[in-house]
């Protein structure tokens, strides 16, 4: 295949892509269509992944008994999370919206199998949580694509990841990356939502050092 580069059109649309690409917590709980989002669970096989070894494993969460498992896994993490702050910071903390577990309509748990001996350890001798980053590929490139159909999601880290791991029965070698809920987002915006809420304010300008 020939070089390709791209219109000035595609790449304005491709920024406009990244910067609404953002991570929601505020879900419609409309049913998302199956065929979309086995069209964009399918990005996964077009991520990079170090030796080839495609460490990404992913597990559907659906049952009542997973969900609310997860469920009071976050709450009990959250609470701990907020004794970690006081004063104003932590009544900030309080009113924030930190999961959509209750609405989002699809919710993944996706995961890297450490032991994989696809790729025969080739580049992950020096860097074995290469295969980790792998997996954070794959699920840039799935973000992205969920974007473009209208779909958002939620990235949940406020997790135990090991009682998650117990509660989803996952093989001892898998290691949890994130655990995702996705579906129509109550609106759309370019700001992240813990800048619109005052939380952190966002770098204007990447700092790159030199040596």
């Amino acid at each position: 295949m020939r070089d390709q580069s791209f219109s000035d059109d595609f790449r304005t649309q491709f920024d406009l892509l990244m910067r609404l690409r953002r991570d929601v917590r505020r879900f419609r709980t409309d049913p998302v269509d199956e065929a979309v989002l086995t069209r964009c669970l399918d990005t996964f096989r077009l991520a990079p992944s170090v030796g080839l070894s495609e460490p990404w494993r992913v597990i559907r969460v659906e049952s009542k008994a997973a969900r609310a498992a997860a469920l009071e896994n976050y709450q009990t993490a959250n609470a701990e999370a907020l004794t970690g702050y006081s004063g104003d910071r932590a009544r900030q903390y309080s009113q924030l919206k930190l999961s959509g577990m209750q609405e989002a309509p699809v919710q993944l748990a996706v995961f890297c199998d450490d032991a994989t001996a696809k790729g025969h350890g080739l580049g992950a001798g020096t860097m074995p949580e290469m295969r980790r980053y792998s997996v954070v590929s794959a699920i840039t490139l799935f973000w992205l694509a969920l974007r473009t159909e209208g779909l958002g999601l939620g990235w949940v880290s406020i997790l135990d990841p090991d009682r998650l791991c117990r509660d989803l029965r996952t093989p001892e070698d898998w290691r949890l990356i994130g655990y995702f809920c996705i579906g129509w987002p109550q609106e759309v915006s370019d700001m992240p939502e813990l800048e619109t809420a005052g939380w952190e304010a966002r770098d204007r300008h990447l700092t790159v050092e030199t040596r």
